[in-house]
């Protein structure tokens, strides 16, 4: 059974109306819905929010001030908690229509838009900053990760891209040293990425066959463990958080990967 989250900072009733409506599209699905109403500070975020971590749940929101939205947004983000946000948007394009604010905020529909923008934009940052490209621009990068062919790098990178964060890959390749500016970028930006030697060559071996190729040196399992090897020394040189990717899907990684970048966040 999935958990919905709702949070307004009224009675939370419209998203309710809403959301049951929106459900009766998902009639083969079980909905635990939790209604948070009366919200209208940060500290009644923190909380909830880790409710709703623990829930494994998703939030739905009609939280008017855009402070609070602001709070939430980013407080969901580093927690990886998906969020629909039922209120900015309606008010984002009445001010069009209006062609005033409400409550004569100046600059509304700009802040409402800048998560949508900076969305783009971190897409971008990912597609230009796969595999190694401009690595010399990575002090822009909120997340890098880092590992050998095949760990996974780019779709996470897509995937953390599409919530928001600005992320960059690079290939640790077999004798080869990293740039300099990895060693420069500061604990909880950088993240190794492993596996398992077995897995690893066999799908290196799936993945040449598909390319009409043999195997050859690059599946061979002795020389993933010497690239598996070789990356590891790395890692550990640098003390970079290391994650394991073995038999997990593309959300737990780049959950673990957040909780660690929160944790380490926290502590400083």
């Amino acid at each position: 059974m999935k958990t919905i989250f709702i949070i307004s900072d009224g009675t939370g009733r419209t998203a309710e109306q809403t959301l049951m409506a929106a459900l009766t599209q998902f009639s083969k699905s079980t909905v635990d819905i939790i209604l948070k109403p009366e919200v209208r500070s940060e500290s009644q975020l923190e909380p909830l929010i880790a409710e709703v971590k623990e829930a494994g749940g998703m939030v739905v929101h009609t939280l008017v001030s855009q402070a609070l939205r602001d709070s939430l947004v980013r407080i969901t983000r580093i927690h990886n908690i998906d969020t629909i946000d039922l209120m900015g948007p309606l008010l984002g394009r009445l001010s069009l229509y209006f062609a005033n604010s409400p409550s004569q905020e100046p600059g509304l529909f700009f802040n409402l838009n800048k998560e949508y923008f900076k969305r783009i934009d971190s897409m971008q940052f990912a597609f230009h900053h796969d595999d190694g490209q401009r690595y010399y621009e990575y002090e822009k990068a909120e997340i890098v990760l880092v590992g050998v062919s095949r760990t996974f790098k780019t779709p996470l990178s897509i995937y953390l891209a599409f919530k928001g964060w600005f992320v960059a890959n690079y290939p640790v390749i077999l004798g080869v040293e990293p740039p300099e500016i990895l060693s420069q970028l500061p604990l909880g930006r950088v993240f190794g990425l492993t596996t398992e030697a077995a897995d690893l060559s066999s799908l290196r071996s799936v993945r040449q066959q598909y390319l009409g190729g043999s195997g050859g040196e690059y599946a061979s399992i002795e020389y993933v463990k010497k690239e598996l090897n070789y990356a590891s020394s790395i890692f550990n040189e640098h003390d970079w958080p290391v994650i394991h990717i073995t038999s997990k899907p593309i959300e737990e990684i780049a959950s673990e990967i957040l909780a660690i970048k929160r944790r380490i966040t926290s502590d400083e």
